[in-house]
């Protein structure tokens, strides 16, 4: 059924949905919740603990006042509940001060903060008390949104969703709810039944039938996506383009102002033999970040052009696919190299897009480099004999049935500094070669890790400010976007409004974050390598980004919420210079559990052994990371978490 079927939904609400590409019932019910919120019960201030959520029961015992500070408004006014008073702060929110009556008895719910020896809360959601009575207990989800579009919004819309389907019922082939997976499978599995599983991970009874429910949806993830790539064929082909090896990849090496580390070395051998095999290359190189895996990939490339072919070189964002074509035209000006380049991304129109097409078309370019504009329908190849792909995590289908469309069969390189182990790699992407390069290159310092907690924060922020001051650029993570989508998780508009108000007027501070249109985001990261911004506050969609080698601070705040891979991959965007650089990890939720975790980022810098430590020390009970909407092979499948399932999913899927 059409969104528009749900009441509540017009035409205005629909093209916001449209936005998180939800159009119909059936992505609506697919649309799951990020995290869950549980609400805990009314607390009194004298046993609030900072860094918690908490919610108190309070009467306001002084009027609002609001105060400037550079482009922010700051609202704030004290409370009590004869236990104790805290002060209660908005940003940016003067439109409050009139709902804000001194004398009014009502419940705040936020995270618990410090300010100088009196507890505070920073943008607190109010409740009325019956209000609150009737949330206390339960585990909310939360949804990814957009603006305009609240989660509370999304979870109406669901429920209503879901019992117009259920009415209309879950045994219709083409019901949204109808299931299936063969009932041998779902048997054999112990499988919840999709129905419940849809019920459950939006409206959980408890906390076993979550679990269930999201294991379930993450099995049915991995099964269909192993079907959908079974039918695309083996990657096992004859070499439709043969080359021999070169002079010109020797002479490279052997010009560049470094010499490339045995790992690099022992790829590069690897990926010679492929190209000049009779069987087709399909080869995964792995490797942290700022490993030298871009060294391997021009190399690469450049075997591929002095054989008389076409290359391609695709990346995630425009502005890392510009950086990829400057350091090419950098390196073909400097060595004298044979590349003839091209730059194609979704920005380039009219004319000059028309000139660029025409060269690709003719064979005059020989080096195409861009986003998934690559393969687009009106792209056409003359001898396009490789393919490498950087960080595009959704290559083993999207990438296979374009390239199938195309009708050849290049040589496909795909890099990625995410460590899956060698089984798994074979799962997800097929019968591919799998390379790894563990040894970083000469010259960079070890990062120096710490973790710490919320009291430290302070001494982090004078610390940004020296780093500043000393020319450095720093990196801050917040888990999401807006507040009110998870208490106590600091999220990318306030604290670049607190931030604003903590440091420095001079420092320079920018944002970035997943809701922002291509175009933005495009540009915010080009400001940033550009110098022109000190502080960069993201999501984690930064965790794909461009080299920044002036950056020296990665600064991650609610830590604990991540998985350590992501936390590897977060870090490695810095450290990338000979300069000394820094990474905290702050801990908002401290435990025992937690710290364990995030130590093993201290005590190690490599990507495959925290990774393995991430599977060992995630349990049952750990439904949900962070994770942000964007270019992530599955929606709520984990490839550490969930291996067993994945090879179910491939032992019964073998089988059809």
């Amino acid at each position: 059924m059409n969104i528009t079927s749900i009441k509540g939904i017009g035409d205005k609400t629909a093209a916001l949905f449209e936005k998180l590409d939800i159009r119909d019932t059936a992505d609506l019910l697919r649309f799951f919740p990020s995290e869950y919120d549980l609400f805990g019960p009314v607390t009194t201030i004298d046993q609030l603990k900072c860094g918690e959520v908490a919610a108190v029961e309070v009467v306001i015992i002084s009027a609002p006042v609001v105060r400037h500070i550079r482009h922010l408004s700051i609202l704030s006014f004290n409370v009590s509940d004869g236990h104790g008073e805290m002060n209660i702060i908005y940003f940016n929110a003067p439109y409050l001060r009139n709902s804000i009556k001194k004398g009014e008895r009502c419940i705040f719910r936020g995270k618990v903060m410090m300010r100088g020896n009196r507890f505070s809360f920073n943008n607190p959601r109010k409740y009325k008390t019956e209000e609150y009575d009737k949330l206390a207990g339960t585990k909310q989800p939360i949804y990814h949104t957009t603006k305009g579009l609240s989660s509370s919004a999304i979870q109406k819309s669901v429920r209503k969703a879901y019992e117009a389907e259920l009415y209309i019922g879950v045994n219709t082939p083409g019901s949204p709810l109808y299931d299936t997976l063969p009932e041998e499978i779902i048997t054999k599995r112990d499988l919840m039944p999709y129905y419940e599983a849809i019920s459950n991970i939006h409206m959980p009874v408890d906390d076993e039938h979550l679990i269930r429910a999201r294991n379930r949806l993450a099995y049915q993830e991995f099964y269909e996506y192993i079907l959908r790539m079974s039918r695309l064929g083996t990657y096992s082909r004859p070499n439709s383009y043969p080359m021999i090896e070169v002079a010109d990849t020797l002479r490279l090496t052997e010009a560049l102002p470094y010499r490339l580390t045995e790992d690099q070395t022992a790829v590069w051998a690897d990926v010679r033999r492929d190209l000049s095999s009779d069987k087709r290359m399909v080869r995964l190189l792995q490797g942290d970040v700022g490993s030298g895996k871009t060294v391997v990939a021009v190399l690469s490339l450049l075997m591929c052009v002095c054989n008389g072919y076409q290359g391609a070189f695709m990346a995630p964002t425009e502005v890392l696919a510009a950086q990829h074509y400057d350091t090419i035209v950098r390196l073909s000006d400097d060595y004298g190299l044979p590349f003839k380049p091209v730059l194609l991304t979704g920005q380039v129109k009219g004319k000059a897009r028309n000139l660029i097409l025409e060269e690709i078309r003719s064979g005059e370019a020989n080096l195409i480099i861009g986003t998934h504009a690559l393969f687009q329908e009106k792209v056409e190849y003359c001898k396009l004999a490789l393919v490498v792909t950087d960080e595009q995590h959704r290559f083993g289908v999207l990438q296979r049935e374009a390239l199938a469309q195309k009708g050849g069969e290049p040589a496909v390189l795909i890099m990625s500094a995410t460590p899956i182990p060698r089984t798994l790699a074979m799962i997800l992407y097929g019968d591919l070669e799998v390379s790894t390069i563990h040894t970083m290159p000469a010259g960079r310092l070890p990062i120096r890790n710490c973790v710490v907690d919320t009291t430290y924060r302070p001494t982090a922020y004078k610390f940004i400010t020296e780093q500043v001051e000393m020319g450095h650029q720093v990196y801050i993570i917040c888990p999401q976007i807006d507040s009110g989508e998870l208490p106590g998780v600091e999220n990318v508009s306030d604290y670049s409004k607190e931030l604003e108000a903590s440091l420095p007027e001079k420092i320079r501070i920018g944002v970035l974050h997943g809701q922002m249109s291509a175009t933005m985001k495009d540009k915010v990261m080009g400001e940033f390598a550009a110098g022109n911004i000190d502080v960069l506050v993201s999501t984690t969609v930064v965790e794909v980004g461009v080299n920044v080698p002036n950056a020296t601070v990665m600064y991650v705040e609610n830590a604990e919420r991540f998985g350590l891979a992501q936390l590897h991959q977060l870090r490695g965007r810095v450290g990338r210079s000979d300069v000394q650089s820094f990474c905290i990890f702050m801990m908002n939720n401290v435990s025992d559990r937690a710290k364990e975790r995030l130590d093993i980022l201290v005590s190690s810098n490599d990507g495959f052994e925290i990774a393995a430590e991430d599977m060992r020390l995630r349990g049952p009970g750990d439904i949900f990371g962070i994770r942000q909407s964007g270019d992530v092979i599955f929606n709520i499948g984990d490839i550490y978490q969930d291996s067993e399932l994945i090879m179910w999913a491939k032992e019964d899927a073998s089988k059809i």
